[in-house]
Protein backbone atom coordinates (compact mmCIF):
# COMPACT_ATOMS: atom_id res chain seq x y z
CA UNK A 1 0.00 0.00 0.00
CA UNK A 2 1.72 3.05 -1.06
CA UNK A 3 -1.41 5.63 0.33
CA UNK A 4 -2.02 6.68 -3.19
CA UNK A 5 -4.53 3.71 -3.97
CA UNK A 6 -7.19 5.50 -6.55
CA UNK A 7 -10.86 5.47 -4.97
CA UNK A 8 -12.84 2.56 -5.65
CA UNK A 9 -9.85 0.31 -4.87
CA UNK A 10 -10.33 -0.46 -1.50
CA UNK A 11 -7.38 -1.77 0.31
CA UNK A 12 -7.78 -4.54 2.36
CA UNK A 13 -7.55 -5.45 6.05
CA UNK A 14 -4.24 -7.14 5.86
CA UNK A 15 -2.69 -3.89 3.79
CA UNK A 16 -3.95 -1.13 6.21
CA UNK A 17 -2.65 -3.74 8.91
CA UNK A 18 0.67 -3.87 7.03
CA UNK A 19 0.69 0.10 7.07
CA UNK A 20 -0.11 0.46 10.65
CA UNK A 21 2.72 -1.71 11.69
CA UNK A 22 5.14 0.19 9.47
CA UNK A 23 4.06 3.36 11.20
CA UNK A 24 4.94 1.58 14.17
CA UNK A 25 8.24 0.46 13.35
CA UNK A 26 8.95 4.31 12.03
CA UNK A 27 8.22 5.27 15.64
CA UNK A 28 11.41 6.42 18.23
CA UNK A 29 12.31 3.85 19.62
CA UNK A 30 11.68 5.02 23.05
CA UNK A 31 7.82 4.27 22.32
CA UNK A 32 8.41 1.42 20.73
CA UNK A 33 10.30 0.09 24.03
CA UNK A 34 6.64 0.05 25.52
CA UNK A 35 4.38 -1.79 22.33
CA UNK A 36 5.30 -5.08 22.47
CA UNK A 37 2.55 -6.21 24.21
CA UNK A 38 -0.25 -4.17 22.94
CA UNK A 39 -2.11 -6.30 20.26
CA UNK A 40 -3.08 -4.33 16.76
CA UNK A 41 -6.46 -5.29 15.51
CA UNK A 42 -7.90 -4.34 12.21
CA UNK A 43 -11.93 -4.93 11.93
CA UNK A 44 -14.39 -4.04 9.26
CA UNK A 45 -16.01 -1.97 11.50
CA UNK A 46 -16.76 -1.47 15.31
CA UNK A 47 -19.30 -3.60 17.22
CA UNK A 48 -22.79 -2.69 18.27
CA UNK A 49 -21.44 -3.31 21.80
CA UNK A 50 -18.40 -0.37 21.32
CA UNK A 51 -20.60 1.78 19.87
CA UNK A 52 -23.22 1.71 22.68
CA UNK A 53 -19.98 2.47 25.55
CA UNK A 54 -18.74 5.43 23.41
CA UNK A 55 -22.92 7.14 22.54
CA UNK A 56 -21.71 6.51 18.98
CA UNK A 57 -24.53 6.08 16.67
CA UNK A 58 -22.91 4.65 13.44
CA UNK A 59 -20.15 2.30 12.98
CA UNK A 60 -18.51 4.61 10.34
CA UNK A 61 -17.89 7.40 13.35
CA UNK A 62 -15.23 5.32 14.57
CA UNK A 63 -12.15 4.82 12.78
CA UNK A 64 -10.27 3.49 15.97
CA UNK A 65 -10.09 2.54 19.22
CA UNK A 66 -7.63 2.29 22.06
CA UNK A 67 -8.50 -0.55 24.76
CA UNK A 68 -6.43 -0.33 28.09
CA UNK A 69 -5.18 1.49 30.88
CA UNK A 70 -2.45 4.22 30.24
CA UNK A 71 1.21 2.97 30.76
CA UNK A 72 1.56 6.05 33.66
CA UNK A 73 -1.81 4.27 35.29
CA UNK A 74 -0.82 0.41 35.08
CA UNK A 75 0.11 -1.39 38.54
CA UNK A 76 1.74 -4.17 39.42
CA UNK A 77 -1.42 -5.10 40.77
CA UNK A 78 -2.90 -5.34 37.06
CA UNK A 79 -1.96 -9.01 36.47
CA UNK A 80 -4.68 -11.02 34.55
CA UNK A 81 -6.38 -8.44 32.53
CA UNK A 82 -6.58 -8.49 28.56
CA UNK A 83 -3.59 -7.42 26.95
CA UNK A 84 -3.85 -3.72 25.77
CA UNK A 85 -5.07 -3.38 22.26
CA UNK A 86 -5.47 -0.80 19.69
CA UNK A 87 -8.53 -1.43 17.08
CA UNK A 88 -8.85 0.24 13.51
CA UNK A 89 -11.89 -0.19 11.74
CA UNK A 90 -11.27 -0.37 8.09
CA UNK A 91 -14.74 0.60 6.92
CA UNK A 92 -14.82 3.73 8.86
CA UNK A 93 -10.74 4.66 7.56
CA UNK A 94 -11.91 3.99 4.04
CA UNK A 95 -15.25 6.19 4.21
CA UNK A 96 -12.94 9.09 5.65
CA UNK A 97 -10.68 9.01 3.14
CA UNK A 98 -12.76 8.81 0.55
CA UNK A 99 -14.76 11.96 1.95
CA UNK A 100 -12.04 13.96 2.91
CA UNK A 101 -9.26 12.94 0.25
CA UNK A 102 -6.38 12.84 2.66
CA UNK A 103 -3.99 10.20 1.82
CA UNK A 104 -4.72 6.93 2.52
CA UNK A 105 -1.50 6.27 4.01
CA UNK A 106 -1.37 9.67 6.23
CA UNK A 107 -5.11 8.66 7.53
CA UNK A 108 -4.15 5.45 8.74
CA UNK A 109 -0.78 6.74 10.37
CA UNK A 110 -3.00 9.28 11.89
CA UNK A 111 -5.38 6.88 13.59
CA UNK A 112 -2.68 4.43 14.64
CA UNK A 113 -0.82 7.31 15.79
CA UNK A 114 -4.01 8.61 17.63
CA UNK A 115 -4.37 5.38 19.30
CA UNK A 116 -0.71 4.56 20.35
CA UNK A 117 -1.18 8.23 22.01
CA UNK A 118 -4.14 6.89 24.32
CA UNK A 119 -1.59 3.99 25.54
CA UNK A 120 0.80 6.83 26.43
CA UNK A 121 -1.58 9.26 27.83
CA UNK A 122 -0.14 11.86 25.32
CA UNK A 123 -2.32 14.78 24.67
CA UNK A 124 -3.54 16.20 21.26
CA UNK A 125 -0.06 18.40 20.89
CA UNK A 126 1.64 15.66 21.91
CA UNK A 127 0.50 12.94 19.20
CA UNK A 128 0.46 15.91 16.47
CA UNK A 129 4.21 16.58 17.57
CA UNK A 130 4.69 12.20 17.46
CA UNK A 131 3.10 12.10 14.07
CA UNK A 132 5.06 14.63 12.24
CA UNK A 133 8.02 12.92 13.99
CA UNK A 134 7.20 9.81 12.03
CA UNK A 135 5.70 11.45 8.71
CA UNK A 136 9.25 12.91 8.60
CA UNK A 137 11.05 9.74 9.25
CA UNK A 138 9.02 8.40 6.13
CA UNK A 139 10.66 10.61 3.90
Amino acid sequence: MDGQEAMGIAPSADAIEAHARDVIARLPAEFRAHLGDVVLLVEEEADAETLAALELEHPLDLTGLYHGQPIGEKSAFDSGALPDRIHLYRQAILAEWCETGVRLDALVAHVTIHEIGHHFGLSDDDMHALEEAVADDAC
